[in-house]
């Protein structure tokens, strides 16, 4: 089990947020399948506090979603605490994530993200601002974060001790500075180092491909829990493999491409019903890749798949494909979704690195246009 504050999660692995990909749908699709914590996508702590509607309709929740967990993005202590108050008390959250981990240009040119955690000053008041404002109504609160901007600026083992001094529940860290993005291989000896350093739970995230991977990584860093990430697009059922692995028990077999079929007529029913079927459907296309990698069907059925527009057309279309084929097993243990490549710099604002204070450091444009990545 995963204890964070008063909640306790039966499986110890956490989906990590992932625009437009872990809306009320798939978290619930995940859900069916296995055990864990389905955290939604990304929020701007701005857009809460000031009513922005995208951010407010991103805080939709399946109504079997009994544990509500939603991660934050925000630079200002002031914005995070307000924000803090209105999901707790408002939106009935169970538990919250803060992002310092986000790596993609438009944000840590802003100072938010990654790039925060350079300002050790600046994550306290953030943290101990979310940490407050949690704290009479029980909610743990927890951040997550990278092992630094670079090589040369890591910031993993200091955000562990102000995460410990604030109060926060645990620490999530991805084994990737920001320059690194997705690329290379996840640095599992920083995990295992956080984890000696800091006095709360450490969950580690990067490169967990298979259920194996967690126990292993778990089993080589002394880990509290595994956070999956791009490992589940188009295999939600790895949360069952991961379930099944972490009680002791015995993999399935894999699945064949009519039981893939299967699961992507349940995760496009689910979308469908969530943002109405056109939308929904559209919303299902960018899946269909991640699904059918490495199965055996022609280019015009992944083309026609890609432009699928109702229900009864995916239902055709699935029929299509031939039910026995089994899982490609040469995928197994293979990267999925985005990788991309190092990057030799990291744009900051003007300064960054001059000091670690942040806390008088005007960061209100890095609240803007954020929500959901």
């Amino acid at each position: 089990m995963l204890q964070l504050g008063n909640l306790t999660i039966d499986t110890p692995v956490v989906l990590a947020p992932m625009a437009g990909i872990t809306n009320a749908a798939y978290r619930r699709l995940c859900a069916e399948q296995g055990a864990g914590l389905y955290v939604c996508e990304m929020i701007t702590s701005r857009g809460i506090v000031e009513g922005d509607q995208k951010s407010l309709d991103m805080l939709t929740f399946d109504e079997r979603e009994t544990v509500r967990s939603v991660q934050l993005y925000g630079v200002d202590p002031v914005y995070i605490g307000r924000a803090v108050e209105i999901l707790c008390d408002s939106y009935g959250v169970a538990h919250i994530d803060l992002n310092f981990g986000c790596p993609v240009p438009k944000v840590t040119r802003k100072g938010g993200g990654a790039a925060l955690p350079w300002k050790r000053n600046l994550l306290g008041a953030i943290l101990d601002a979310a940490v407050k404002s949690a704290g009479p109504y029980g909610i743990p609160v927890t951040m997550k974060t990278r092992i630094g901007i670079d090589a040369d600026h890591q910031t993993y083992l200091d955000a562990g001790r102000i995460a410990a001094e604030s109060g926060c529940a645990a620490i999530g860290l991805h084994g990737r500075t920001a320059a690194q993005a997705y690329s290379g291989q996840a640095d599992w000896t920083k995990i295992a180092e956080l984890v000696e350093h800091t006095s709360i739970p450490v969950l580690g995230n990067g490169d967990i491909w298979e259920a194996a991977d967690a126990l292993r990584m778990v089993e080589e860093t002394g880990c509290a829990g595994v956070i999956v990430g791009r490992g589940c697009l188009g295999r939600p059922w790895l949360f069952r493999d991961l379930a099944i692995a972490f009680a002791g028990g015995e993999a399935l077999n894999l699945p064949t491409l009519g039981e893939v079929a299967v699961v992507m007529r349940r995760h496009a029913e689910l979308l469908a019903e969530l943002m109405g079927e056109q939308r929904g459907l559209r919303d299902f296309r960018k899946h269909v890749p991640w699904y059918l990698k490495g199965f055996p069907a022609g280019g015009e059925l992944r083309a026609a798949l890609g432009m699928v527009d109702s229900l009864a057309r995916l239902d055709e279309l699935l029929a299509e494909l031939d039910p026995v084929v089994p899982f490609p097993v040469a995928e197994l243990g293979a990267p999925r979704g985005r990788q991309g490549s190092p990057r030799d710099h990291i744009v900051l604002p003007y300064g960054w690195l001059d000091d670690t204070d942040g806390l008088n450091t005007d960061l209100a444009d890095a609240e803007i246009g954020v929500s959901g990545g």
